[in-house]
């Protein structure tokens, strides 16, 4: 089983985790890679706010946990604009934690792929990279809208 924490963008504190928790069960965006095994979901938090204060101390309790990794919520990507810090916490979690660490948990809804898109925003290779695991075709991003 793999057991994952999941850390959401502090501008969505208020999120329940919906969109999180249904591409979980159902194997959408980023967690297809978990198409054949079991998680457990063992940790849920908020990075604390820019730039991103409980991302330093928050995974050591995901990890007593149990969590071998570290899900960098969609949302942390899709607002706008998207995290500033996004590559600092995937080079830190792993140094300081020593967990994987994955851009992404439910797909792209469509109407931010849109707005994303008319501005240009996931334009280069870099953005390309940190998007793969939740871009996904039309008809998923109209599902998670």
């Amino acid at each position: 089983m793999k057991k994952i924490g999941i850390i959401i963008c502090d501008r969505y504190h208020s999120c329940a985790g919906g969109k999180c928790l249904r591409a979980m069960r159902s194997r959408d965006g980023a967690f297809a890679r978990y198409k054949d095994e079991e998680v457990e979901l063992v940790g849920f938090t908020t990075c604390g706010g820019c730039p991103g204060g409980n991302v330093e101390h928050a995974p050591a309790e995901m990890k007593k946990n149990g969590a071998e990794v570290i899900h960098l919520a969609t949302g942390l990507v899709v607002g706008y604009p998207p995290c500033p810090s996004i590559d600092a916490f995937s080079d830190f979690l792993p140094t300081k934690y020593g967990l994987d660490v994955v851009m992404g948990t439910h797909p792209i809804p469509e109407n931010y792929y849109q707005t994303h898109q008319a501005l240009g925003t996931w334009s280069s290779a870099d953005w390309e990279r940190r998007i793969a695991h939740v871009l996904t075709d039309e008809e998923t991003r109209r599902a998670y809208d």
